[in-house]
């Protein structure tokens, strides 16, 4: 059997590992769970890869980029290593075919978003595999002390449970140590077992400039040009400040190109495939771009726009000079744009009683019910993530218990007529399938089935109809499709005070609110900072520095901090402000609490 050496060399081409590479793997591969807390550029990803083709079943990965798992299976296939994904880009065959390998144990390693684990088919399947290896890439969105916090991944330390993934591996670049406690616990990794390598990269040098909004351009051209051409990224808040800045960049004579998850998946992807190879090119780009992207002489990373917290930042930061060579991080401080990161945070904060007719709503359900959570945000103007927040919430303490999500509505188009399908059957077969193609109605092209009715006139579980569907998709004897997600719950205790409830899930909402806000300030106190950058920054990881860095904007300027321009007060317009008024006295069961006004506003 081939060692995890021989793995290294004869598969990756390399010669040695990486600092905490090869102990993360030798957890691994003795049975037990890890985590692998490194650097940005560190070499997270052959922590799974490797393993993947020592272990037997598959290595299931868990990333919430598109663009890491693209770039990474094209990698792996050209090593002859069977590797696929699934995400919204892939259309419905090549979907069918990768469930088809997963069920058939054709592959070595899987890559899904979490939310993919929604998908009622792909949670059905999984539970029938070998599941040797549950690697959960960002995993510091586990923690609520974590800078980007997500409901989904505390679902999916409890999938990997029942799905029985023989051990776990949580991967993230930016983990403060009480976020990486939390990591451990939710994932149930020993402590022991948890390997962080050094956070400074002394190749890296820290630029801080401030400058008023009006001048960023003009600084950010001269800033291209002064330095040799090289692999630039600049980084935006707003998708349409990528698309301005790359314009104005592209009149001035510069290779500049956007991205933005509002792009076209083929857009994103031409954008990619032109940067990968490139000596000069720059990319404007809001935060996804640069995940998972294996560019190791990016020579420069520009920040337009305030990062949105200190994690986000050293993130960003660290897609330049992989290769080892210097490279200049340039932070451009403009103190007003505050003004939007902080609404970015106060929007997603519900109204108290937005919060209270949510739980009103969900309490006066059944014992056992499914909801949507885009009709619950609609209905009490809560933000599907913070509807998804709070129900988890409900669930951890005890209140609800969540079952497998489930799409209301089933369509499939035959590619044969009912006739011909059926002669491929026999039996209680042939009688069951021909029972669920009565139950459903055709439109123009697709039939429409409940799923639940059809199992009800077969006398079979609902499962047995949607995996009946599913194989006869796999034959190529109908393409099948399904919407109208929604989410089963049993209710396990009502609250003895409704109304308290809701008040301490609002207030939970509003520490959120105070973190986030924290966060954004600890950014300003960074490029302010009366000390050495680097060793500022270190610290918040729990690593400073033993001596200053001598490569920061405070080292390289004299040991002096930057002198920070003032935030600008704005104001509303008075004639904005007689209407919003006037509104406020005609719908006040809209408006009447001043959070929400200022939404409005």
């Amino acid at each position: 059997m081939p060692t995890p050496t021989d793995i290294l060399r004869d598969t990756f081409g390399l010669s040695e590992f990486r600092p905490g590479q090869e102990t993360v793997i030798g957890h691994l591969l003795g049975g037990k769970s890890a985590a692998a807390v490194f650097p940005t550029g560190g070499g997270k990803s052959l922590c799974y890869q490797l393993p993947a083709l020592l272990l037997p079943g598959v290595t299931l990965v868990v990333s919430p980029l598109i663009a890491l798992m693209k770039e990474q299976i094209d990698r792996l296939k050209a090593r002859a290593v069977p590797a696929e994904r699934l995400d919204s880009t892939l259309d419905v065959e090549d979907a069918r075919r990768v469930m088809s390998d997963l069920r058939g144990g054709r592959l070595r390693l899987l890559y899904v978003a979490p939310e993919r684990f929604n998908n009622e088919r792909l949670r059905e399947a999984l539970l029938r595999v070998r599941v040797s290896l549950f690697a959960v890439d960002e995993a510091h969105c586990i923690s609520e002390w974590g800078h980007n916090f997500r409901p989904d991944y505390l679902k999916l330390a409890h999938f990997a449970r029942l799905c029985k993934a023989e051990r776990t591996l949580a991967l993230t670049a930016t983990a403060t140590p009480q976020v990486l406690a939390d990591v451990c616990t939710g994932f149930d990794i020993p402590p022991d077992c948890a390997v962080r390598t050094g956070f400074h990269r002394p190749n890296l040098t820290l630029h801080v400039t401030p400058v008023a909004a009006a001048g960023r351009d003009a600084l950010l051209v001269r800033r291209l040009k002064e330095r040799p051409p090289g692999p630039t990224i600049v980084y935006v808040t707003l998708q349409r400040t990528a698309e301005e800045v790359a314009g104005r960049l592209f009149a001035a004579g510069v290779p500049a190109k956007f991205y933005h998850a509002g792009m076209e998946d083929a857009d994103r992807a031409a954008v990619q495939e032109w940067f990968a190879p490139s000596d000069e090119a720059v990319v404007v780009a809001t935060i996804a771009f640069g995940m998972g992207i294996d560019k190791a002489n990016i020579r420069a990373v520009y920040h337009y726009n305030l990062p949105k917290s200190l994690e986000n930042y050293s993130q960003e930061i660290g897609r330049a000079g992989r290769d080892g060579l210097p490279s200049a991080c340039d932070f451009f401080v403009c103190p007003d744009d505050l003004n939007r990161l902080e609404n970015f945070v106060y929007g997603d904060t519900p109204t108290a009683e937005g919060v209270a007719g949510l739980v009103r709503d969900l309490f006066a359900q059944g014992d056992d019910f499914s909801v949507s959570i885009y009709d619950l945000s609609s209905e009490h103007d809560v933000r599907p993530l913070v509807v998804n927040t709070l129900l988890t919430y409900l669930e951890l303490d005890g209140y609800l218990e969540a079952g497998t999500p489930f799409y209301a509505n089933y369509a499939f188009q035959p590619l044969a007529t009912s006739a011909e399908i059926l002669k491929n059957f026999e039996g209680e077969r042939r009688q069951f399938l021909a029972t669920v193609f009565r139950q459903a109605r055709k439109a123009k092209t697709w039939f429409h089935i409940d799923l639940d009715a059809a199992a009800r006139a077969a006398g079979a579980e609902r499962e047995r109809v949607m995996r009946a569907l599913d194989y006869l998709a796999e034959r190529g004897l109908l393409t099948v499709k399904a919407d109208g997600l929604r989410q089963r719950y049993r209710r396990l205790r009502l609250p003895n005070d409704p109304a308290a409830l809701a008040g301490e899930l609002h207030r939970r909402t509003l520490q959120r609110e105070t973190r986030e806000i924290a966060r954004l300030n600890q950014v300003v106190e960074l490029a302010g900072h009366d000390g050495c950058q680097a060793s500022h920054l270190g610290a918040h990881f729990g690593e400073p520095l033993p001596q200053p860095c001598g490569r920061c904007a405070w080292c390289l300027g004299g040991r002096k901090p930057a002198r920070l321009l003032p935030r600008a007060q704005g104001v509303i317009d008075a004639d904005v402000w007689r209407q919003a008024v006037s509104l406020r006295g005609e719908r006040g069961d809209l408006l009447r609490e001043p959070r929400a006004l200022a939404r409005f506003l």
